[in-house]
Formats: structure tokens, C-alpha cells, sequence
């Protein structure tokens, strides 16, 4: 079935961990007729956490795409994980998504993953309305929760229900836009009573509702006028709350509880009132690969194809997956389509509709739709997929560092080659997820988010993939930078009886600011250095980069100019100039300050008050920095912390025993900071000695 444009919904559901995404995705499937039978995330029975290792701990690793059919509208859902370690899964669902449903849980507020969650929307400039889920919670606090994410998260909430009752008295909601009271009045929610709003609640009410109106009305006229008039229309309200929406101007605030079915009917019809279709996000913009030009789709299935690859997944029936978003035109079953990243012609041999991990095939993905496609070989996450005649490239996502690491091999030769293709299919398949091999020590080293995301892939290869391997213990994913600018000038000559070898390089080498990356700029004529050579130079500087000064981790935030340098007509060439550009670079990271980099985890900890003093003594013991103390109403303590990751191994189970299990936390990356020298001497082999050479080149 074909759905007008208008009609389609792009949302994803995202929050921290625990907060009841999967159950509230799991109900709005239930209502919508999609499934017959209600599945509990306790249970191990939910639609979409359907990867053996998401039953077996009840948590959701991989982000799954579903759809329904509510009201006449085609309601795609991308159900998001709320760990920390699989943040990469919100990243980019968020990129291709419309609008989001921001979960909150009623007890716990607006804790760090939503936080991570907001800014997240915040980058990509995705509507979001909030659900503040749980209400039937002992210490559920519908108003605190609001109070949160405006002063947390900075948002603007605009409150459009309020809670009837709370904890176990909850029964429902008032809805402020119709001035009624919802009632759920059997166990399964599919019996609603709309009724009169309660008489101690009809003064809040009235005070909510002009609050609304009076945010409403900022972006609708008519509203403003029938408001003075004293007769305001549901329509021009809805209407108005709408704009404002998909303005990110405000953020409507739903609540109810998912798990006892109370409030998932009225949020997904608050879904398709305020949340944008394809036809109310801006046109999706690019550059042409060639030109450099911008340039600019508007979603409609007649215009030119640009699409955007957001996910890659391995089936076992049909193989390979590519999950694409549709920007502009119609992608057909047998089309070509251009990579402009490969600047290769990719055929797609079949689309499928997901549900979770069941396919529906179909013939064609058309502008605003969501689909996975089957026989793509080079494209992968981030790339587009556009017309041949008519190229575009979309900006791709940002990609979170891997900050932990550890050694795997084959426990026999014969299982090696098998380890390194499924670690392609894994990296593939996750781009936080690297595996690299230590030039030094033969052995094959895999990185990631966290202690748990490694924990699921070397649990994959070993079940999923049938790999037999011996895994070391976690360790810090140290990197390298510079402290300061410096230019040198490098020669390499070699000379075998024949033709020889000649390159001159001049390279600028400056420090980029945390977390910007490394980069590299040709600043010099053809006369000095002929173009052709540029490629090799970049190659040579890049790998050198790639492998570290001090002690073999990789460099990042550094900018390499090439600024001069020299030929011979018939002794240059580019291996020349490679070497040229990696023995350059060396010498030039030698004079600049090396600096050995750590990361540093934002530790949010949930403890009971009586074991603040223990918990905050603790983090100080492990050279932790506490930027923030707050206490809940249910005597619910928050301690976040910025912590160094070497002190964090082991951590959730020593803060379990020093709270009798009732504290608990949750680490995310927060930026890589310069390790402390004493600390550095330990961290790299003959440190001194390494040190001592820089100093005399400096």
C-alpha cells in the first residue's frame, strides 16, 4: 500500500537505559494490530529486541526498524538502545529520523543517556515530543521530571497532558488541548473512557492549558485571535502546537505507563498531530562530488534519487543488508545507483521492509521511506546512493571514538582466517567497532565503546559466527597528539645504480582542538611539488600518523600542511614522496610535544543517600572529579563524575559491594585529556629514553 507522503511518520524512540523504550514500542505495535500478543522485555518475547544476547539481558543492543498502520498513517519506528555503549545505534537512527519520542522514566528524570540522547537530536536538529513514562512508580514526579529537561537538557517543554494521580493511584491522563480527562479503564488499555476532568484537578488544568495557549500562539495567529476572542478551536490549536513542534521551538510533554498500557494510544496519536512528515522537514541538501557545488532535493518521488545508507546488518537468509533512508526520488527493485563517495555503480537485487528481524519484500522505496536493500557490496554506512546523471553526496554522521581495547587470536591457524572475515562483517556492520592487527606483536587487537560492547561482539564471534579464540583482558585505547606548531623540511634520496629515488617535502604541523580529527592540506605549487605526488604524501603522513610517535597508539587532532618541497624529473615518484611525507611527519611530531591522551568517562551514579559519603570518597580515590550532586525526592542520590577509564575497570561491581548492590552506574566517553607524566612512564616503554631524544631534537 502506498501512502501519501503527508501520511508517513519517520520516528525513533530513544532514552537511557531502562526508561521502557522497547515497552512502549512493543504496545504501540500491540494497538496498531501489527502483532496479536503483548511481549515483555523480562520475558525475552518483544518484537524488536530479537538478538539472542538482548533476551538473554533483557536490554536492547541493536537499534530495529518496524512499522504500523495507525489511523489512516504509516507510522515508521526505529526502537533505539539506551546503553551507553551502543550510543553509535541512536547516532544514526537520529540522522535519518524525522522526529523522535524522548522517553523519560517518572522516578529517575533526565538521566545521562538522555542527556547524550538530547544532544544527539540537538545535532541533527530533530522535533521531539516526551514521554514521561512510569508514572505509576513509587516516587514517580511528573512535574520534576518537566522541571529537568528544562533546566538540564535546556529544553523548552510545553506541557500538553497532566497525570491523573501518581504511583499506584495513576488512572489516567487530561488531555489540555481537548479538556478532557483519558481513563484506561481494563488491563490490556483497549478500553478508553473520555470523560469530564476531575474537579480538584479543573484549577491546574485551566492553568496548564493557558500556559499552552500562550506558547501555542506564538506561531499562529488565528490562535492568538480566538484566544482574545475566548473561543479557541481544537484544530487552530493543534495546528499551532504542530508548527511550533517542527520548529523546535517547544517540545510537548505526554505521560502515562507503557507497562501497565496507560497513555501509548494518545502519544501515538500526539505523534501524528505534532510530529513532521517528509513534506514538513526542509529540503535535504549536498554538494556535488565533482563540482563541489550545493545542491538540493526536495522529498518527492518524482525528483532525482538520494538516498542515505544508515545502517548495514548481516542476515542469515539473505545476506548482506543496507538500511536506507529515501530523501528524494524512487529506488526500484534491479536500479544501478551511484556511490559518490566510491564514485562506483552499486545494483540493488532486492528491498525489503523490516520488522524487527522479519522481511517483507517489496518492489520500490519511495521519497520518506525507510528500507533495507540486498545485494549492495561497497556501500556502507554513511554513504549515499544517488542518481547516476544527476550526483549527490549527503553529510554522513558523526561517529563516536572507541576508547577500550583488547587482544584476540585464534586458538589454532586454521580458525585464523575464519576470526579475520567475520571481524569484517562486524566492523562492517558497526562503525564504533574497529579490529587492527599490532605491527609489533602479530597480535589482532579489536576496540570499542565499552567494556559491555565488546563483551556482545567477541559473544557473537564465538556463537554467531562459530569462531574459537582466546580474548585478553580490557585496556585503555590511549592516543597521541602534539602540544605546539612546528615546520620541517625532509629529503629523501636513494640512489641503486639505476633510477633512483627523490623526494623533498616541507610540511607545517599545528594541534587541532580536542576531538576534531586529523587533517591534511596541499598549500604548495605544481612547480614545487607536481599534484600527482599530493595522494602519496597524504598516504605516507596518514599512516605514520596512524602509528604513533611515543608508544604506538594513534595521533589525532593534528593539522599537516604541505608547504614546500622538491622533485627530479626522472627520480621522483610517488613511493618516494611517501616515504618523504611518513619520515617528515615523525620528525616534525618529535619537535612539536608529543602528548600521551587518555579518555575520560562521565560517570552518572544512582545511590541511595546513606551511601553518598562511601560512593564520593571512593571517586576521589580514583582521581575522579565530581561536577554534580543531586538529590531526587525519593531519597535517590545522582553523583556524575568525570573519572579516567584506566580507574573504571571492575568499578560496577566494587560499587555494588560498597552499597549492598543498591548503587548503581553508568560510564560514557567524555573527551581524551593528557595523561599525567608520572603516569606516562608507566603507560610507555622506555619512556625516558624516548623522551630524552625528543628533548634533543626539539
Amino acid at each position: 500500500m502506498k501512502y501519501n507522503l503527508a501520511r508517513i511518520r519517520n520516528i525513533g524512540i530513544a532514552a537511557h537505559v531502562d526508561a521502557g523504550k522497547t515497552t512502549a514500542t512493543e504496545r504501540i505495535l500491540f494497538y496498531s494490530r501489527r502483532i496479536h500478543k503483548v511481549g515483555e522485555v523480562h520475558e525475552g518475547t518483544t518484537q524488536t529486541d530479537w538478538m539472542v544476547q538482548e533476551r538473554e539481558r533483557g536490554i536492547t543492543i541493536t537499534s530495529a526498524a518496524t512499522h504500523c498502520e495507525w489511523s489512516g498513517h504509516r507510522v515508521n519506528i526505529i526502537d533505539t538502545p539506551g546503553h551507553v555503549d551502543f550510543t553509535m545505534e541512536v547516532e544514526r537512527s537520529l540522522r535519518v529520523l524525522d522526529s523522535v519520542i524522548a522517553l523519560f522514566c517518572a522516578v529517575g528524570g533526565v538521566q545521562s543517556q538522555s542527556e547524550t540522547v538530547w544532544r544527539q537530536a540537538d545535532r541533527y536538529n530533530v522535533p521531539r515530543i516526551c514521554f514521561i513514562n512510569k508514572m505509576d512508580r513509587v516516587g514517580a514526579n511528573f512535574f520534576g521530571v518537566v522541571e529537568a529537561i528544562e533546566k538540564r537538557l535546556h529544553g523548552k517543554p510545553v506541557v500538553i497532558q497532566l497525570p491523573i494521580g501518581s504511583e499506584a493511584s495513576f488512572e489516567g491522563v487530561i488531555d489540555l488541548v481537548e479538556m478532557q480527562a483519558v481513563r484506561w479503564i481494563d488491563e490490556e488499555g483497549t478500553e478508553i473512557v473520555r470523560g469530564e476532568i476531575p474537579k480538584d484537578l479543573i484549577d491546574l488544568a485551566n492553568e496548564y492549558r493557558e500556559k499552552l495557549i500562550d506558547k501555542a500562539s506564538e506561531h499562529s495567529e488565528v490562535l492568538m485571535e480566538e484566544f482574545y476572542d475566548g473561543d479557541v478551536k481544537v484544530e487552530t490549536l493543534k495546528a499551532a502546537i504542530r508548527t511550533g513542534t517542527i520548529a523546535n521551538a517547544f517540545t510537548p510533554i505526554l505521560c502515562g505507563t507503557a507497562f501497565k498500557n496507560k497513555g501509548i494510544q494518545t502519544l501515538v496519536d500526539a505523534v501524528l498531530d505534532y510530529c513532521p512528515s517528509p513534506l514538513d522537514v526542509p529540503p535535504v541538501k549536498g554538494i556535488h562530488p565533482k563540482t563541489g557545488k550545493v545542491e538540493v532535493r526536495n522529498a518527492d518521488p518524482d525528483e532525482p534519487l538520494a538516498a542515505l545508507a544508515f545502517k548495514v546488518a548481516t542476515d542469515p537468509h539473505v545476506g548482506r543488508l543496507v538500511y536506507v533512508r529515501v530523501y528524494s526520488g524512487t529506488l526500484k527493485k534491479g536500479q544501478v545507483s551511484m556511490n559518490p563517495r566510491l564514485g562506483k555503480r552499486e545494483r540493488t537485487n532486492g528491498i525489503l521492509i523490516m520488522h524487527a528481524n522479519k522481511r517483507e519484500p517489496v518492489d520500490e522505496l519511495r521519497a520518506g521511506e525507510l528500507g533495507a536493500l540486498v545485494g549492495l557490496k561497497l556501500t556502507t554506512t554513511g554513504d549515499t546512493l544517488c542518481d547516476q546523471k544527476k550526483q549527490i553526496a549527503l553529510e554522513s554522521m558523526f561517529l563516536p571514538v572507541p576508547v577500550i581495547t583488547i587482544a584476540i587470536e585464534p586458538r589454532s591457524q586454521a580458525e585464523s582466517e575464519k576470526l579475520d572475515k567475520s571481524l569484517k562483517k562486524l566492523a562492517d556492520e558497526d562503525p564504533t567497532f574497529k579490529a587492527s592487527r599490532n605491527k609489533e606483536t602479530g597480535q589482532t587487537v579489536i576496540s570499542g565503546m565499552g567494556e559491555l560492547h565488546l563483551e556482545i561482539i567477541v559473544d557473537r564471534l564465538l556463537r554467531e559466527f562459530g569462531v574459537e579464540a582466546r580474548v585478553g583482558n580490557p585496556e585503555v585505547a590511549y592516543k597521541e597528539t602534539i602540544t605546539r606548531s612546528v615546520s620541517v623540511t625532509k629529503k629523501y634520496s636513494h640512489q641503486t645504480g639505476g633510477r633512483g629515488m627523490y623526494a623533498e617535502v616541507k610540511l607545517e604541523v599545528s594541534p587541532r582542538n580536542r576531538g576534531s580529527g586529523n587533517t591534511f592540506e596541499a598549500a604548495v605549487g605544481g612547480d614545487k611539488v607536481p599534484k600527482e605526488f599530493h595522494t602519496a604524501i597524504e598516504r605516507g603522513i596518514m599512516d605514520k600518523l596512524n602509528s604513533g610517535i611515543l608508544a604506538a597508539y594513534s595521533m589525532v587532532d593534528i593539522s599537516v600542511k604541505l608547504i614546500g618541497g622538491s622533485f627530479h624529473e626522472v627520480d621522483s615518484s610517488p613511493i618516494a614522496f611517501e616515504i618523504a611525507g611518513s619520515i617528515a611527519v615523525e620528525d616534525a611530531v618529535k619537535k612539536a610535544g608529543p602528548r600521551l591522551l587518555e579518555p575520560m568517562m562521565k560517570v552518572d551514579i544512582e545511590t541511595p543517600d546513606i551511601y553518598v559519603g562511601p560512593v564520593n570518597g571512593d571517586l576521589t580515590g580514583r582521581q575522579g572529579i565530581i561536577e554534580r550532586v543531586e538529590t531526587r525526592g525519593d531519597g535517590t542520590v545522582n553523583i556524575i563524575a568525570l573519572v579516567p577509564l584506566r580507574q573504571l575497570f571492575g568499578y560496577a561491581t566494587h560499587l555494588r559491594s560498597n552499597s549492598q548492590g543498591r548503587a548503581s552506574a553508568v560510564a560514557e566517553f567524555h573527551s581524551y585529556q593528557p595523561v599525567p607524566e608520572n603516569l606516562a612512564k608507566k603507560i610507555i616503554p622506555f619512556y625516558d629514553e624516548i623522551m630524552k631524544e625528543i628533548k634533543s631534537m626539539a
